[in-house]
């Protein structure tokens, strides 16, 4: 069994903890008893990180709905209708029409990019995340 240190996704307190994995596979996690932020211990979140990990339900291509089914497309496709249809949105309704939702499974960079990309670009302060404590 292999132990590699991580920060928890979930929150913005960084939590310390070791992803378990054995034959390049992520079985479990276990607390970083040194770490001062969270001594030894987890939340439900911390505990339950890494299940997303090998999920079957995990996506791995994006997906784009042609008539009425979902179907497997290219990033460059996905993200021509996403943009193109924020654009018509915010140009029939106003910006404070969007409003943009970020993961804690990112990087505290690329939520900046995002958060960014929402109030330069799209002119709204609607941003939210989804690390609640």
């Amino acid at each position: 069994m292999k132990k590699t240190s991580a920060i928890c996704p979930f929150c913005g307190c960084g939590c310390n903890f070791y992803l378990v994995s054995e034959d390049d596979r992520v079985t479990g996690v276990e607390p970083s008893p040194n770490n001062p932020v969270n001594k030894g211990m987890l939340c439900t979140k911390g505990w339950n990180s890494y299940e997303f990990i090998h999920s079957p339900d995990r996506l791995t291509t994006p997906l784009v709905r042609k008539n009425g089914k979902l179907t497997v497309s290219t990033w460059d496709e996905a993200l021509g209708i996403v943009s193109a249809r924020l654009k018509e949105i915010m140009a029939q309704h106003g910006p404070s029409a969007l409003a943009f939702l970020s993961s804690a499974k990112v990087s505290n960079e690329e939520n900046y990019i995002f958060q960014k990309m929402a109030r330069a670009v799209f002119k709204t302060n609607n941003v939210d995340h989804c690390a609640r404590l």
